[in-house]
């Protein structure tokens, strides 16, 4: 979940459309859902990685990446505080 500073939620949200989620899917994740609460600049999205790495390889193999490497300007420099949960499915 990113909070997204005052303002930049349109532009963030088109950089993330077109630059981040392509590059995740690219590199092995699904996207189960994105969403946003307005009110509160706040926009949440729901990852799944089932590949052969562990997800903190996974992550790191992205944040690594050539491609995440020279996104400039950095998407990340619209988000204001994030929190990040690893879940594990029940059913």
């Amino acid at each position: 979940m990113y909070t997204i500073k005052a303002g930049e939620m349109p532009d963030w949200l088109g950089e993330w459309n077109q630059r981040i989620r392509p590059l995740r899917e690219r590199l092995g994740f699904s996207v189960v859902g994105a969403w946003t609460v307005a009110e509160m600049n706040r926009f949440i999205w729901i990852i799944r990685y089932e590949g052969p790495l562990t997800w903190k390889e996974a992550e790191a193999a992205y944040y690594g990446s050539p491609e995440r490497i020279r996104l400039d300007p950095d998407p990340a420099r619209h988000i204001e505080t994030s929190e990040q949960w690893l879940m594990t499915s029940i059913q």
